[in-house]
């Protein structure tokens, strides 16, 4: 064990660790989720971008030893890299506005920096992680630039998982082209459609989701880093705010900016409740298709059963043979947890009191939450459902003929009054709409083929 002191007193710390007295407060403090931040890979490598681009600048303006500010970007780097995100373990669940995630971060960074000296673990005369790897930071102007940046590592990320799902609906709305079916409106057959119009809409919505994502990342990218404790840049040299963001962009390969207004950007969270209701977005579009898929493989026998989901697992302990949509019941519950979590951002952000928001980490913890739970579900919808779903073209087609819509089809050939005509007679007489014209002599059998021909060709004519 060795030894550490802060404002309360003296605490033993295991003398192998990198953390040190306030992540070992901070951890007693809150047993909360049972979650650390070093599980969030994207957040712990923004930090250690964030700390090496300060250690670098402070070098430069003349805030930090040259040769202690390359140790402390060096360990900081790693930090980046991933290589002490176990000692980062710290509750993501923590009030203090993320100060304890920020003492982690500068405890550790400061004792991987005191071992690359050949110096023992506490030795702070040395390097200190407040007066050297906290130099010219706040941690509420370090955790909000961190916590940005690393939503936009986890947007590229999700743009790339929710890019393949919708080439994989594209695919389908490819596959099934020729595929004409009923349309419904409130459940109740409506006029004919294809399938492969039904899939298209599917990639159309989930393309326009992607845009907003993109969207959103130059107003992520607007941070408050140099404005320390409340945006007035106490504590930091002249000239270091504008160099620390520029050094950070180049660090992380990520067009960064500096807020117009360091003040306003530190207490406010507006950014982060506008990308948590993207995200809502996303999840409820995709779960509201993941139902349409659900609803359309029904059966097999006494459901829709227009199409086929691929049989993943057995679906019951009791009924042999049974088996149920569970990627598509996966989405579904994915999106009943992103719906939750940004009621808890939005809760969260208007909470926020003058000068800082102090609950930033319940946001950090809900919208990486959020976007991982949907970028590995959309992976799973991509490879285990969507790319495997079949049509079953007959049952399909018989039910065009078959639908009371169809005659909307027909009105513009046979007029409106021929139509209602042969509406009638196919209900009366429990009959097809095939067999109602023909009956009633309106079309013949190759005339009735001839409009259906037309119904697909209307499907694929190109858009004005």
């Amino acid at each position: 064990m060795r030894i550490e002191h802060d404002l309360i007193g003296d605490l033993e710390i295991p003398a192998d660790v990198y953390w040190g007295i306030h992540t070992a407060r901070a951890v007693e403090n809150f047993p909360i989720s049972g979650v650390p931040i070093g599980h969030y890979r994207n957040l712990i490598r923004a930090i250690g971008l964030t700390k090496a681009a300060a250690a670098r600048v402070n070098a430069k303006i003349g805030g930090l030893d040259p040769e202690k500010a390359r140790l402390i970007e060096q360990a900081s780097l790693e930090v980046a890299e991933g290589k002490l995100d176990s000692q980062f373990v710290v509750d993501a669940i923590q009030g203090g506005a993320g100060t304890s995630t920020n003492m982690n971060a500068n405890e550790v960074i400061a004792n991987r920096t005191l071992e690359l000296m050949g110096k023992p673990f506490g030795s702070y005369g040395e390097i200190h992680p407040l007066n050297d790897v906290n130099r010219s930071q706040s941690t509420n102007d370090v955790y909000p630039t961190a916590l940005r940046l690393a939503i936009i590592f986890e947007i590229d990320l999700l743009i790339q998982s929710l890019s393949e799902l919708r080439d994989s609906y594209q695919r389908k709305a490819y596959e099934f082209a020729d595929v004409l079916k009923m349309a419904r409106t409130q459940l109740q057959d409506a006029v004919p459609i294809t399938l492969g119009q039904e899939f298209q809409a599917f990639a159309v919505s989930t393309t326009k989701d992607i845009q907003r994502l993109v969207e959103v990342v130059p107003l992520l990218a607007e941070i408050n880093l140099g404005g320390t404790a409340v945006g007035t840049e106490l504590n930091t040299p002249r000239g270091y705010t504008k160099k620390v963001v520029a050094e950070l962009a180049k660090l992380s390969g990520k067009k960064l900016t500096s807020a117009h207004d360091l003040v306003e950007a530190t207490q406010s969270s507006g950014v982060l409740v506008t990308f948590s209701s993207i995200l809502k977005r996303i999840a409820v579009k995709q779960s509201k298709i993941a139902s349409d898929l659900r609803l359309l493989s029904s059966g097999p026998r006494a459901g829709m059963n227009e199409i086929n989901l691929p049989a993943r697992q057995a679906g019951s302990s009791i009924m042999p043979g049974k088996v149920n949509p569970v990627v598509p019941e996966v989405i579904n519950q994915i999106a009943y947890t992103v719906i939750g979590n940004d009621l808890t951002v939005t809760m969260a952000a208007e909470s926020g009191q003058l000068q800082l928001n102090a609950f930033e980490p319940i946001m950090a913890r809900s919208i990486i939450m959020s976007v991982t739970y949907l970028r590995n579900g959309f992976a799973t919808f991509t490879t285990n459902c969507v790319d495997g779903i079949t049509a079953n073209t007959e049952l399909l087609k018989a039910s065009v003929e078959n639908s009371i819509g169809l005659v909307t089809a027909l009105s513009p050939t046979i007029g409106y009054e021929a139509a209602t005509a042969a509406a009638k007679y196919a209900q009366s007489n429990n009959c097809s709409v095939r067999e109602a014209v023909t009956k009633l002599g309106y079309l013949t059998d190759e005339e009735f083929d001839r409009v259906l021909g037309d119904l697909v060709s209307l499907a694929k004519r190109p858009k004005d």
